[in-house]
């Protein structure tokens, strides 16, 4: 474990306004997290500040007792926050951090309006609800358990519970029966919440779609039905319409779900971390540790590979979701229809944005008749085109962007395009391109259909409908490219400190539930998000069967009795299963877990890396059943995965380019055969050796299953994983990519040395008019790897300043502090950047003059009290100097002998004679 004073920590996760951290969760400016230690009244607490700050939320529960503040002055409350940290009454302090409103892909929505079900030809779709056919869930209906008894809270974007198959109403009796709308619908995450107790979702769909998911009620057109419809649903809404949410009213939600009698809370939120020491992450930890499962959905960021944990579900003992794809893509489509040979058909369509398709009827035209061409439009069209203005341009989904294949046809004058999917079913496409009035897609085999009649020579004419208004219908496709199989989407663990994440998996992609009566009442989703609520459901229907609500037993149920499978990529499987850090336990086996007569201890182990390598280790079997039972075990490797694809990268690799291996642990089981008694059990003793033949520089994840087969034909699988490398010798810093930039400049481009920045005056970079008038400097740090802490200091390159004459040694680097940003802690890894406004971290700012920033991020499993401990970078020298407020302040100010006019000098003057001799003194 790195070795961290907490209380200094949560401290200094403060950022200031201007910093950002790109796929980060940046921090509310000025807002803080206080717990106490001991419970205190809150009003009396904030009234202590006299003024300069106000109460953001009183968080006073049975596990966590405390505030969110937030200090006025935004400029000093890094300073205030210290104070109020080496308070007594005080436990810990942390900023707010805000997090974004949950991701997911809508891919098409539809009405209750003349709903009709219709089935793609030849496919071989059943009447049953396919993500329950996959996790086993059917079979609790046809057992006639509902979850019934059972209260889950929903923690998302309101419910709206005025859908009929969400019961109509909110409140005892009802389906949605208890919750709170903590914000309003016009918050966005940095304005002033308005809650209420009426946690309705009309705007968003996020929660209304993960609600249906659970406990939709069979009466509506689809044959929509949720995995637990008998349970009580607990909204809690932390979103408005748009923007995102501080981790003060995540924090108040978890805490009133847990305290109005949850029995299970499920949350589609998160951001990326890799640490469990998220202080959100913690407090839901804490739940879990009082007897409540927490859900939380792994993550969409499965492109960014290996080592991509999102908070809060790397938490400890917070059970993560992945996702795997729907064996059936079912899609809401809009009616149309089209003519070959004057014989008219209907179709469906999903449209996409722009969508003026009023009573278009234009002739197909595609550039060419390959239905298999991945390239297809990516090209300029050939000169022999037609003006493609009385057409609709039919193009085949892939390789290049969409709107490079829609400029490619408004180049040849096409005003509306129609794009023919290249996998089951459909999506909702945005290609804002100048010239094009309207964009959707189609089926495959409908495009297809087109493309061979094109090509025989025959006109095919399509009648469209606009999107909004044409009767719906269902089409359910089977889904043999994806279905059953991880999710790309999906986030791969472990965290940095190798505690495995995700547990297990559950459908999550192309799953069809409800949606807000305002925004076409039912959708068709993907995402972790859809994953997370069936997880929850299951929960409660093992309880039932089992009378356990215990986390860890149901975990352990789950996680033993779920099904691993083989790693997919493109549509080819591999020969191996899928890593550990990609799906977890494997896809769950809902009513094995709840009919388990063999219980193990855990859910899982990690051997650690090479470092900390934990070779040996025990876990329990337990037979619960009226009979023995011999056990056989034995070692079932998964697919070993490269972080790096080369030695000397230092970005992992993302998920396309991941390479996954055959070399597997080995493991001794002691015993590896033995018999158990009706109640009786046995501690197993694991010894592992990580595989052989590996590029340990390359940081190969290995992982896999321990198979326990049972003379009564149980067959469980404990998953283990492990890194076959040092972890601590891993590069974490990006010093290439770690520099510095204009505060205004999107692009990060790298300044040149010794560039002037124009700072605001001091206290006043939060004023827009002052800050367009500034150039301040941006700090672009890049992270190849996450890092508990970054710490940048403040280089005086000239003794030309009393502060300078003044400064500080840290780690053998003369310092003036470090910028008000920093440190900044439990950082993942990506591109984090920060704008200077010249203050450091105690408030005070530093004196014009010429500096460097050293940056160093400390490398996992390190110790920051140790130097070596860090990778180093610095930046290129520069300069700053301060506007003056009103009347512009000119001085005399040497620069290597030459005088220059700055705006305010606050330098103690020197003979040049004297700074050049500073900066030979400096540079030795």
């Amino acid at each position: 474990m790195v070795r961290l004073d907490l209380a200094t920590v949560l401290l200094a996760l403060a950022a200031a306004v201007n910093a950002i951290q790109v796929d980060t969760p940046e921090v509310l400016p000025g807002a803080y997290i206080v717990e106490y230690e001991n419970d205190q009244d809150t009003n009396a607490f904030v009234r202590k500040f006299g003024g300069r700050a106000s109460l953001r939320k009183d968080l006073r529960f049975k596990l966590f007792k405390g505030a969110s503040i937030q200090f006025k002055d935004t400029k000093n409350a890094e300073e205030m926050a210290a104070k109020v940290a080496k308070l007594p009454t005080i436990k810990r302090i942390f900023p707010v951090r805000r997090y974004p409103i949950p991701q997911h892909d809508v891919l098409s929505t539809g009405d209750d309006a003349a709903a009709l079900v219709k089935r793609q030809l030849g496919g071989n779709v059943t009447n049953s609800f396919s993500p329950h056919l996959m996790t086993q869930v059917n079979k609790f209906k046809e057992a006639g358990i509902t979850g019934k008894g059972i209260k889950i809270a929903v923690i998302d974007t309101g419910i709206d519970y005025t859908h009929p198959a969400l019961g109509g109403c909110f409140g005892p009796g009802c389906l949605v029966s208890y919750g709170a709308d903590l914000v309003g619908d016009a918050f966005n995450g940095a304005n002033q919440p308005r809650p209420d107790n009426d946690p309705v979702d009309n705007c968003n769909g996020h929660g209304t779609h993960v609600a249906g998911i659970i406990a939709a009620q069979s009466n509506n057109p689809y044959g929509i039905v949720g995995a637990a419809e008998g349970v009580q649903l607990g909204a809690y809404r932390v979103f408005g319409c748009q923007g995102d949410v501080g981790n003060d009213l995540l924090i108040a939600a978890y805490n009133m779900a847990y305290e109005a009698g949850s029995d299970i809370i499920t949350a589609s939120i998160g951001g990326a971390s890799g640490w469990s020491e998220d202080p959100w992450a913690a407090v839901v930890s804490r739940i879990v540790e009082n007897g409540v499962p927490c859900v939380v959905s792994a993550g969409n960021d499965g492109a960014a590979g290996v080592f991509y944990a999102s908070t809060a579900a790397n938490g400890k003992q917070v059970t993560a979701i992945a996702s795997v794809d729907n064996v059936i893509t079912p899609a809401l489509l809009a009616n149309a229809t089209y003519q070959i040979d004057s014989k008219s058909e209907f179709f469906g369509f999903t449209g996409g944005d722009p969508q003026s398709w009023n009573s278009v009827s234009l002739p197909l035209w595609t550039v060419n008749y390959n239905t298999t061409d991945e390239a297809h439009g990516c090209d300029p069209y050939p000169a022999s085109t037609p003006n493609l203005s009385g057409y609709i341009v039919l193009i085949r989904r892939g390789s290049c962007t969409f709107v490079q294949k829609v400029e490619n046809a408004v180049a040849k004058g096409a005003r509306y395009v129609i794009f023919y999917n290249n996998v089951p079913g459909t999506l909702s496409v945005t290609a804002r391109v100048p010239g094009l009035s309207a964009v959707a897609t189609i089926p495959s085999g409908t495009g297809e259909l087109w493309v061979k009649a094109l090509e025989s020579g025959k006109r095919v004419l399509v009648n469209m409908a606009n999107p909004s208004t044409a009767p719906k219908f269902l089409a359910n496709f089977d889904n043999p490219t994806s279905g059953g199989y991880l999710s790309s989407f999906t986030s791969w663990g472990p965290t940095f400190e190798v505690e495995s994440k995700p547990q297990f998996s559950t459908p999550g992609g192309y799953i069809l539930s409800t949606y807000p009566r305002l925004l076409g009442s039912y959708g068709v989703l993907s995402g972790t998000s859809m994953a997370c609520p069936l997880a929850a459901a299951i929960y409660a229907l093992v309880m039932n069967v089992r009378g356990t609500k215990d986390p860890k037993t149901i975990e352990n149920l789950l996680s033993s009795t779920a099904k691993p499978n083989l790693f997919r990529r493109d549509g080819v499987s591999s020969p191996y299963l899928a890593p550990v850090p990609q799906q977890g336990a494997g896809l769950v086996q809902a009513w094995d877990a709840a009919k388990a007569t063999t219980l193990l201890s855990t859910s899982g182990l990690s051997f650690n890396d090479t470092d900390h390598f934990n070779p040996v280790q025990t876990f329990t079997v337990s037979n619960t059943g009226s009979s023995s039972v011999t056990y056989s075990l034995s070692n079932v490797g998964a697919a070993t995965a490269y972080t790096y694809s080369s030695p000397g990268a230092l970005t992992p690799a993302s998920l396309p380019s991941v390479e996954l291996t055959g070399n597997f642990a080995s493991l001794a089981f002691t015993p590896s055969t033995f018999t158990l008694g009706a109640g009786q059990r046995r501690i197993v003793t694991v010894k592992a050796t990580a595989p052989t033949g590996l590029d340990v520089k390359r940081l190969p994840v290995y992982s896999g299953y321990i198979a326990i087969n049972g003379s009564d034909s149980s067959a469980l699988s404990l998953p283990y994983l492990g890194v076959a490398g040092s972890l601590h010798s891993v590069v974490v810093l990006n010093s290439d990519n770690t520099l510095l930039a204009r505060a205004r400049d999107s692009t990060n481009s790298p300044v040149a040395a010794n560039l002037t920045f124009t700072l605001p005056p001091p206290g006043q970079s939060n004023i827009t008019a002052v800050r367009n008038r500034a150039d301040m400097p941006k700090l672009v740090v890049t992270l190849a790897m996450g890092s508990a802490m970054i710490r940048v200091d403040v280089v005086p390159l000239t003794n030309c300043s009393t502060a300078a004459q003044n400064a500080k040694v840290v780690f053998g680097t003369r310092t003036l502090g470090q910028p008000e940003e920093f440190p900044s802690w439990y950082n993942p890894r990506g591109t984090l950047q920060y704008a200077w406004d010249g203050r450091l971290a105690d408030g005070s700012y530093v004196p014009a003059g010429r500096y460097k920033l050293t940056v160093r991020a400390l490398r996992i499993f390190g110790d920051e009290s140790k130097s070596e401990e860090y990778d180093v970078t610095e930046t290129v020298p520069f300069r700053i100097r301060y506007l003056t407020e009103g009347k512009t302040q000119k001085r005399k100010r040497f620069v290597k002998g030459k005088r220059a006019l700055w705006t305010v000098g606050v330098e103690r003057r020197q003979t040049p004679e004297q700074c050049e001799a500073d900066e030979r003194t400096l540079k030795q």
